[in-house]
């Protein structure tokens, strides 16, 4: 396998978002977008405790023509949609939402959890979906840990949420080729990795430190790859969580505004007219 080299480390910014301090490394001054992923959400916080469901979290919101992606580490989350899908998902999971034509959907959090507080880390990011798809109806489909298969080697563990790894299959569906996976590896352990060289991928640090083609990434940096190989071989500083998102890109014209991935401006005036409408579902959500 031929190691694929770091092109450039982009670390985190904060940004507020509707008064939440979350790191986001993609977008940024640098980098505009990977495609066929847009997006980086990376949320990590402590519920104080002693509030209501409909307090916390984020309410009901369209979104059409990319896949709006959840991955839960710390605490749970709970969906809710406009097609009457109701799901929480806890540590280890998967959110999988593809908007399509258009849906609207909440991000909760369990009424336990925000009684009596507790940690909650999670990370979202936003896959594009090529052209010839984004009319198409949406769904939902949430993951478990139980759900998601494991890649265990001697000092780590990759899970596959889409795409093969090492003959192992995710579950999560996609419309163009990607190989999305969740890793943990053990301080002075080290793993190979391999990804399709024509996939844009990158590597995000949840915490920890790893070298890759001798260049350190620590806590909260994003590295993106080089299309000069087959694979990455990762070596643990310490002991380190972290993400690698990689897809075949879809090359084709990107328009977004708020919530709607289309290709062009005219697409847009029409997803956002029909979301003013009701045409991306209604969503009235019921707390206890």
């Amino acid at each position: 396998m031929k190691q694929r080299t770091i092109d450039q480390i982009i670390p985190a910014q904060k940004v507020n978002m509707g008064g939440h301090i979350i790191d986001q490394p993609l977008p940024t001054r640098q980098i505009d977008n990977l495609d066929p992923f847009l997006l980086i959400h990376h949320w990590h916080n402590h519920l104080p405790g002693n509030q209501k469901p409909q307090d916390v979290g984020v309410g009901p919101h369209p979104h059409c023509g990319f896949s709006p992606v959840t991955f839960i580490f710390k605490g749970a989350v709970e969906h809710r949609d406009s097609h009457g899908n109701r799901a929480v998902v806890e540590n280890g999971g998967t959110q999988w939402m593809f908007s399509g034509r258009g849906i609207t959907h909440s991000e909760r959090f369990p009424k336990k959890m925000v009684e009596e507080g507790g940690e909650l880390e999670f990370i979202q990011f936003w896959v594009n979906a090529p052209a010839k798809f984004k009319n198409e109806p949406p769904y939902y489909q949430p993951i478990s840990l139980d759900e998601t298969p494991l890649s265990k080697e001697e000092k780590s563990k990759i899970w596959v949420v889409s795409g093969e790894y090492k003959g192992i299959k995710g579950i999560a569906p996609t419309y163009s080729p990607q190989l999305l996976l969740r890793g943990e590896i053990d301080d002075g352990s080290s793993i190979d990795i391999p990804i399709p060289e024509a996939y844009n991928a990158l590597i995000y640090v949840l915490n920890g430190s790893l070298d890759l083609s001798g260049v350190n990434l620590k806590t909260k940096d994003m590295g993106i790859l080089n299309h000069d190989g087959d694979g990455i071989k990762i070596e643990a500083n310490e002991d380190t969580r972290f993400i690698i998102l990689s897809g075949e890109p879809i090359n084709e014209p990107i328009a977004t505004y708020g919530p709607f991935v289309m290709n062009d401006q005219t697409q847009l005036m029409e997803a956002l007219k029909k979301a003013q409408m009701g045409k991306m579902g209604v969503l009235i959500e019921e707390f206890d």
